[in-house]
């Protein structure tokens, strides 16, 4: 497949819209549209990865796929989860928040709920 950094320049932007949502910052409040933006185009860009694979191979590897899906984002997740962890420590958040934080966690990282 061909890299399109032009989907990867549009994903990026989604991921500043979401984050500036979540910051609480003036004039973003549709940091939801960021979402819907960040995944149909990841949807895509999966696809047509699993689509190139088929007509190189004649077959896909779905454990192939979820190998190279692990080793690429979980690194990430997991610093994500700590960060969160310390952020937690630290008090960012509301003692309401901070009640339901382990649950929370414990849930992402069995991926379950994001």
């Amino acid at each position: 497949m061909t890299r399109h950094r032009s989907l990867d320049g549009l994903r990026a932007v989604a991921l500043v819209l979401v984050v500036a949502y979540h910051l609480d910052l003036p004039g973003f409040g549709g940091g939801f549209v960021g979402v819907d933006v960040f995944f149909v185009l990841s949807g895509y860009l999966i696809t047509s990865l699993l689509v190139d694979e088929q007509r190189r191979l004649g077959h896909v590897s779905l454990r192939a796929f979820w190998s190279r899906r692990v080793r690429r984002l979980w690194p990430l997740a997991w610093i994500t989860f700590l960060g969160v962890a310390v952020a937690g420590v630290l008090g960012v958040w509301s003692p309401d928040q901070r009640a339901t934080l382990a649950g929370q966690t414990a849930a992402a990282v069995a991926q379950v709920e994001n």
